[in-house]
């Protein structure tokens, strides 16, 4: 099979796929809330209730949608809020100049690093287009404060191993051993907490035909070797 490197995967039609997040807004039937099953704000508000100031971070956040609306919302209530997003992409909505609680960023995940640490990181289904995906898992969880939370939607349908033994169990149980949870039912990796996360996997590259997850939208398979 040839797998795809890193600029050849950006530059494919399916990691320009341009339905997932841009028209997903912050809350309702096609909201953050609703795939993450919690309202981001609102777990940022909570830790503004302790008396500190708060940072949320989106990993392939489309449009900015959502996060312009959360911006809003920070800038209207005079929150303490830092809203961070990341899209390969760059095809941004408009943002309100007052909003400068807001920050989006158009770069590429494979080499992106952030300059502080978030209480809340998000990757809604932006990771089925990613090619290293556990990759970014892991730095992912470093992103994290000390007890900060991230989750993403994940499909370990698009997991690949090399050595062709059944993946999704492995995998899963392989990111519990990290720290990691992976809830089956949501299809979401969650970490809480900073953590080191060493996988024995290593990433070969990517494959863009893997034909639609069950987004009903056509994903990337990862492939890995594993480390001995």
């Amino acid at each position: 099979m040839n797998l795809l490197g890193g600029e050849e995967l950006e530059r494919s039609a399916v990691v320009a796929n341009c339905r997932m997040n841009r028209e997903r807004g912050l809350l309702g039937s096609n909201g953050y809330d609703r795939e993450l099953g919690f309202n981001p704000l609102g777990v940022l508000k909570t830790l503004l209730g302790e008396g500190r100031s708060a940072a949320w971070l989106d990993l392939c956040c489309g449009s900015g949608k959502a996060l312009i609306e959360a911006a809003r919302i920070v800038h209207a209530e005079g929150l303490d809020v830092e809203v961070v997003g990341v899209d390969l992409a760059g095809m941004f909505r408009r943002v309100d100049p007052d909003l400068t609680c807001l920050r989006l960023v158009e770069a590429s995940l494979s080499d992106w690093r952030p300059d502080r640490s978030f209480d809340l990181i998000t990757c809604v289904h932006g990771l089925h287009y990613v090619g290293d995906k556990l990759g970014l898992i892991a730095r992912a969880a470093s992103w994290l404060a000390d007890d900060g939370l991230f989750t993403a939607s994940l499909d370990l349908h698009n997991v690949k191993i090399s050595d062709g033994k059944p993946t999704g169990r492995r995998v899963a149980a392989d990111l519990r051993r990290a720290g990691l949870d992976y809830d089956r039912r949501r299809r979401l990796v969650v970490c809480r907490g900073r953590k080191v996360v060493d996988l024995p996997h290593r990433y070969l590259g990517a494959d863009d035909r893997a034909g639609p997850n069950y987004t009903g939208q056509p994903a990337v398979d990862s492939y890995y070797g594993s480390v001995s």
